[in-house]
């Protein structure tokens, strides 16, 4: 500040890029201010992902006079994306793309089909080094009452947020994260120590529960249309969001041992919607909505 005093406070601008050192924002996109910042660290809320890079910078201020902005810095925010694992779903479970269909056999005329939005970044997203589908027999797909599929991408570090929506006429369904070399073939989510899910219902009557070896705590909030899934392996949190209404289900708190995986249970004619993209967290970005 030229000798104009002390620093008192800080000026953050950001807005989005298409890549590093593409320092002009995609679209010429107006920046986005944060003012007032009196620490100096601040955590960016509401980022969507629509662009591989923010554009950053800062500059100070004190009551007389602001100083020049910083150089811009551009700082990628990875994401990966993962689709279901067919090797393992329910000979029930009907796969098309990011959707999962219950389809009992001998019933006919189930034609529940709704097109679900594709993630914009999915088709330039990095691709996960972490794949685990492949020509696996059927010993690894779900059987019985365990009508389960897991996604196709170990979680083994770092910060991951994905969501799902059920769609058309549904009955219940579970959500979740689970070790996928501990998860038998006749599990249902939450009924192990290997596996952490929230189950919601609305058939006979509405339920909504968290539940882990074979226990279930009940939740008083009304049934989420829209639910997103937070998992910090690192710090061994997994969080269930009501993404519509903005609040907090539930956090297990757990050291998680192994890698996890996306779990799903699909119990009754349910059709899910499922975003298929991972946030992962890096240079002290926070991109999730709560």
């Amino acid at each position: 500040l030229d000798g104009d005093g002390p620093i008192e406070r800080y000026d953050l601008e950001h807005r989005k890029a298409n890549r590093s050192g593409a320092l002009r924002a995609a679209g010429e996109a107006s920046w986005e201010k944060i003012s007032d910042i009196t620490d100096t660290q601040v955590t960016l809320s509401g980022l969507k992902f629509d662009s591989p890079f923010v554009v950053v910078r800062v500059r100070a201020r004190n009551k007389a006079a602001a100083g020049d902005f910083s150089e811009p810095v551009a700082m990628e925010t990875k994401a990966f994306t993962f689709g279901f694992d067919t090797a393992t779903a329910h000979a029930e479970l009907k796969i098309q793309g990011d959707m999962v269909t219950w389809e009992p056999q001998g019933v006919k005329g189930h034609d529940a089909r709704l097109r679900g939005k594709e993630n914009k970044n999915s088709r330039s997203a990095t691709p996960s080094p972490n794949k685990t589908a492949g020509s696996r027999g059927g010993r690894e797909r779900f059987a019985g009452e365990a009508y389960t599929v897991l996604g196709d991408q170990e979680i083994n570090g770092g910060c991951h947020y994905w969501e799902l929506r059920p769609l058309a006429d549904w009955k219940s369904l579970s959500v979740g994260v689970a070790y996928r070399g501990s998860l038998g073939r006749f599990y249902q989510l939450g009924k192990s120590s290997a596996s952490w899910c929230l189950y919601a219902s609305q058939w006979l009557q509405s339920a909504l529960a968290a539940k882990h070896g074979n226990r279930a705590k009940a939740l008083d909030w009304p049934l989420p249309q829209r639910i997103g899934v937070y998992c910090d392996h690192d710090n061994g949190e997994l969080m269930f969001i009501d993404v519509d209404r903005l609040r907090l289900l539930h956090v297990f708190r757990n050291r998680f041992l192994q890698p996890l995986v996306p779990a799903f249970t699909v119990s009754t004619t349910v059709l899910l919607q499922y975003y298929y993209t991972l946030w992962k967290s890096k240079n002290n970005i926070t991109a999730w909505c709560c």
